[in-house]
């Protein structure tokens, strides 16, 4: 998740065992006004040439923590939109790379597409940055894949469906999968934890556990759904609704093609 720059300064120092006396005197800012930096209560945000001196005492990139402070400091509306249009990019480099991978005569401008400076240890120890060098977002919009539709879509594969481009997006805090897709929950099944018109996101790159809560395609006609999932024994996996007027319904395992499980739900106020 990408943090605050009072965040970021405050993880960093620790992580370098300094105080907050050491690293303002390095600085030249008093001890207090750091504390208000850290814990975003300074009134008065801190320039450009404070910044600068706390990315080269922490061992930031030149610019790094500079541009966080920039983004801290637009307003609301611009600062959401960067954020939609950063995840954008990053959803047309997983595509472009997919491209890269599986199909020729594109890989010199998928290299060029996917070209990046790497992250430094610094943005990756502060969580501004993962290591595949993507920048991670407090709040990360990921598509709702059947915002129109009337029940949930067919022949979805997730990893290669165009997540990119979508009618609408959730805001999702704490998720991290350049993957990661949400629905809108149709019908009563899942009542009475879920509710019809609620968005559950689900993240592919997410270990799948007994007992979660998933968004499952079956082989076939490529239907899919949203229950709870149990592997009774080795060979079978049920399907279970929560709404206790629905029954489970077991199938053999690999007519399971993909199961993801829930990361995190946007409730619906009624």
């Amino acid at each position: 998740m990408k943090m605050r720059l009072g965040e970021a300064v405050r993880k960093r120092r620790k992580q370098l065992e300094l105080t907050q006396e050491q690293l303002a005197l390095r600085v030249g800012i008093s001890k207090p006004y750091l504390s208000n930096v850290e814990t975003e209560r300074a009134k008065n945000p801190p320039s450009d040439p404070v910044v600068i001196r706390l990315e080269r005492e922490l061992g930031f990139y030149v610019g790094e923590l500079l541009r966080v402070a920039h983004i801290g400091r637009s307003p609301a509306d611009v600062r959401q939109e960067n954020e939609m249009l950063t995840a954008e990019v990053d959803k047309l480099r997983i595509l472009v790379r997919q491209l890269k991978d599986g199909k020729s005569g594109v890989g010199e401008a998928a290299d060029l597409l996917w070209a990046h400076r790497p992250p430094s240890p610094a943005a990756i120890a502060t969580g501004l940055a993962a290591p595949d060098g993507s920048i991670l977002h407090s709040g990360m919009f990921v598509p709702v894949i059947n915002s129109i539709a009337g029940g949930y879509p067919r022949r979805f594969t997730g990893l290669d469906h165009e997540l990119a481009v979508a009618d609408e997006y959730a805001r999702c805090p704490d998720v991290h999968d350049a993957r990661a897709f949400a629905i809108r929950v149709v019908g009563d099944a899942m009542e009475p934890r879920y509710h019809e018109g609620d968005i559950v996101v689900f993240s592919p790159a997410s270990e799948l556990r007994d007992g979660d809560d998933c968004f499952v395609v079956l082989t076939g006609e490529g239907a899919s759904d949203f229950k709870r999932i149990y592997h009774d024994d080795p060979h079978t996996a049920r399907l279970q609704p929560l709404n206790y007027r629905y029954p489970g319904v077991t199938y053999p395992r690999e007519q399971v093609r993909h199961a993801w499980p829930a990361v995190s739900r946007i409730e619906k106020l009624r």
